[in-house]
């Protein structure tokens, strides 16, 4: 989706100089986490593309620089009045070092779903200074009990992206890029879920390096920015897909839906099977550990290879906080992705030598990763789920073709949307 750029020549609604005190602010607490040319990636996608690790950050995700940078600038009275927030985990842990830092008693509504690796980081982080109130499914049902907990204390709300000072804190990033990096850059991707870091970012390249095109980047399952800008005005989505927690929100910001307006030049969203598959890829082939939206922005360089050919591309790697309980789930989606992972519904003859009979069309290469089968004695047909590993997507057809010609009685499934709620 290619956006409409007349606004981006406007003074970008984020003022450097908030940005510059943010960084000045930031500076005793905050890593400057390296810029790193990756050599696997401008191999393959033919560019150089540099890797923005804030995945290094003490709290593994940039997250702590907005909310340090809202939190130590409060007044001393609102620093009394205690900190509320609303976060599926990355914020959370940024806010829980910020109460713990300065000294200031918060509370921290997560939704129930959020990873307990996550959970177990902000409460280690915060310490005796935080509370962690586990309420709702998504970060919205979180947010909203939050809110009504500010109206009942009077304590004062950090809102992890919609918010200026926030967004200033996050557009420390992009400060440190361009004073990192030894060449001009053509591109820079910024996953976005609320849409705090791409307006920090997007406003500090457009008055920095105003030649370089920003990309928003978004999880297929929320893609609430990429829908607010093709509306050209904010829309909440009614359903979301939570996989990608960090930037699963079902309304973007208010502050950053304007900024974006002016700043993005291309938003593109990204499918969650791809995101496993990246996630994967980047801890075999670089021993990177990221979570799903920090693997979202790599994940999107496959949507503009031909593009960025011969370009400098800077990703921001905005988040290491993965759950290794969530291991499984992620190979399951990317292997379901790829085409490796077939399962399907095949109703067997209730005679001897009907399996025999199925396991004959596998091909050598084929494993059967799953089966259930339950046998109805009052029944000429037994259905069974058969799940089937492959080892190349090619190998798909033949085995469809095999099925077909031994008149197996099947039913492909992968695209049965009940699927991820009985198997992944």
């Amino acid at each position: 989706m290619q956006m409409n750029t007349s606004a981006v020549d406007a003074a970008p609604l984020v003022p450097p100089a908030l940005i510059a005190e943010a960084k000045a602010r930031l500076s005793a607490v905050v890593d400057q986490t390296p810029l790193m040319k990756n050599h696997n990636l401008s191999q393959k996608y033919n560019c150089n593309i540099f890797l923005k690790r804030e995945d290094m950050q003490a709290v593994r995700s940039f997250k702590i620089r907005g909310a340090y940078n809202k939190i130590s600038s409060l007044s001393p009275s609102e620093k009394a009045s205690g900190i509320v927030c609303a976060s599926a985990g990355n914020h959370a842990q940024g806010v829980a070092f910020a109460c713990a830092h300065l000294k200031i008693q918060g509370r921290i509504f997560m939704p129930n779903p959020t990873p307990s690796q996550k959970i177990s980081k902000v409460k280690q982080f915060g310490g005796e200074w935080i509370e962690v109130v586990m309420h709702g499914d998504t970060y919205d049902d979180a947010c909203d009990k939050a809110l009504e907990d500010c109206k009942l204390t009077g304590a004062c709300f950090v809102h992890p992206f919609d918010d200026l000072s926030v967004i200033a804190g996050q557009g420390t990033v992009a400060s440190e890029i361009l004073d990192q990096v030894d060449v001009g850059l053509d591109y820079i991707l910024v996953a976005v879920g609320g849409g705090g870091l791409i307006s920090g970012v997007g406003s500090y390249f457009k008055t920095h390096s105003p030649s370089t095109k920003v990309i928003s980047v978004e999880a297929e399952g929320a893609a609430g920015m990429k829908t607010s800008l093709a509306n050209k005005t904010l829309t909440r989505l009614e359903t979301i897909d939570t996989f990608a927690d960090g930037i699963a929100v079902k309304e973007v910001g208010k502050l950053t839906f304007d900024i974006c307006r002016q700043v993005v030049d291309k938003s593109i969203v990204v499918p969650e099977g791809k995101i496993c598959s990246t996630i994967l890829s980047l801890y075999n082939n670089e021993a990177i550990v990221v979570e799903p939206a920090g693997a979202v922005s790599i994940a999107a360089l496959d949507f503009i290879a031909e593009e960025i050919e011969g370009k400098n591309v800077a990703i921001i790697v905005c988040g290491g906080n993965n759950d290794i309980q969530r291991t499984q789930e992620i190979r399951e989606r990317a292997m379901l992705y790829e085409g490796l992972k077939h399962y399907f519904i095949i109703k067997f003859p209730q005679r001897a030598g009907a399996l025999r009979d199925f396991l004959s069309v596998l091909g050598p290469d084929d494993d059967i990763a799953h089966f259930e089968y339950t046998k109805k004695t009052n029944r000429e047909n037994g259905p069974a789920m058969v799940g089937i590993e492959l080892k190349s997507h090619q190998d798909f057809q033949p085995l469809i073709d095999r099925m077909q010609a031994h008149g197996i009685n099947y039913q492909h499934i992968n695209k049965n949307p009940l699927l991820f709620e009985m198997l992944v």
